[in-house]
């Protein structure tokens, strides 16, 4: 039980940086923003994140610069793609290669460190232990006692679905995705809309950031996005953009995760590593076999 316990925290707790990043690229999903840089303003907020926290002394300060180093990747990417018209893809892989090199030298210039900076400077985000639900056996345990990030992505996930599909702005995002052509001729701006989205996204991706390297752990590391923000990318063409369906294909990405470090007692750390990567490749290869089928249906 014990063991069964610990891996669904863990599924939780890595499934929430990919849920966060999803849920930013669900909107620029929408609004016909093919968007790779999520791993780029994921690594710039948990850069920012830690600076933030180590030099103000606060998480909440901590939080607040992880959003803004992820904004200024957003705007990077706004002035280039949206405004320039430079190809989105070769845009946001020219982002991501940006953050990382920007990153490590700031890494390496500020602290003075190489490979990963930790210290008791850093002030990480508490957890929460929700009272009358922590009494409860087993499931106190599953659901209290949490990072305060982790909670506060199901509410934003909750609050995306509801802006996408039934609000005014979520009209205005999918049509901006499905026909801007019609949008522009009601007389509001396609550009707005995307830049909106993405920094939108921007703000998702700095609390993804902010969550690992101030909630997941308490350090920042070169690269320590690891990927993730491709995981959100697989998870947000999965279904669409359909942000339960992204919350639920995270938790399977995290539970790949959890189980990768589980199995570290009796495998190479080396091979265990590869295990949430592999579930991607599996997924989208199921999803393209998907829809190869769909199309010969048409």
């Amino acid at each position: 039980m014990r063991v069964a316990i610990g891996l669904i925290n863990g599924m939780i707790a890595a499934a929430t940086p990919i849920l966060l990043a999803a849920l930013g690229g669900t909107l620029t999903f929408y609004a016909g923003i093919f968007n790779i840089a999520m791993e780029g303003m994921m690594l710039g907020g948990a850069f920012f994140g830690v600076l933030g926290s180590y030099y103000f002394g606060s998480w909440v300060m901590g939080i607040i610069s992880a959003i803004v180093g992820a904004l200024i990747m957003a705007l990077i990417f706004i002035l280039f793609a949206i405004t320039l018209k430079v190809d989105e893809f070769v845009t946001g892989i020219g982002l991501n290669l940006f953050a990382l090199g920007t990153t490590t030298y700031l890494l390496r210039q500020i602290f003075s460190v190489k490979g990963a900076f930790a210290g008791p400077g850093i002030v990480p985000v508490p957890s929460v232990s929700i009272p009358l639900i922590r009494d409860i056996p087993v499931l106190g345990q599953i659901l209290s006692g949490h990072n305060l990030i982790v909670y506060l992505t199901a509410l934003i996930t909750l609050a995306v679905a509801f802006a996408v599909f039934k609000t005014r702005f979520g009209l205005r995002l999918r049509a901006a995705g499905y026909n801007a052509t019609s949008l522009q001729m009601s007389g509001v701006s396609t550009a707005r809309v995307r830049v909106w989205s993405v920094l939108l996204c921007g703000v998702l991706c700095g609390l993804a950031g902010a969550y690992l390297s101030l909630g997941y752990v308490t350090l920042f590391s070169e690269n320590m996005s690891a990927g993730r923000g491709w995981i959100s990318l697989a998870a947000v063409i999965l279904v669409n953009g359909h942000p339960i369906g992204i919350a639920l294909i995270s938790l399977l990405f995290g539970f790949a995760d959890g189980l990768g470090l589980f199995m570290q007692q009796s495998l190479p750390s080396q091979f265990t590593s590869m295990v949430p990567y592999i579930a991607t490749l599996i997924a989208l290869f199921v999803y393209s076999i998907r829809k190869k089928k769909e199309r010969v249906a048409a």
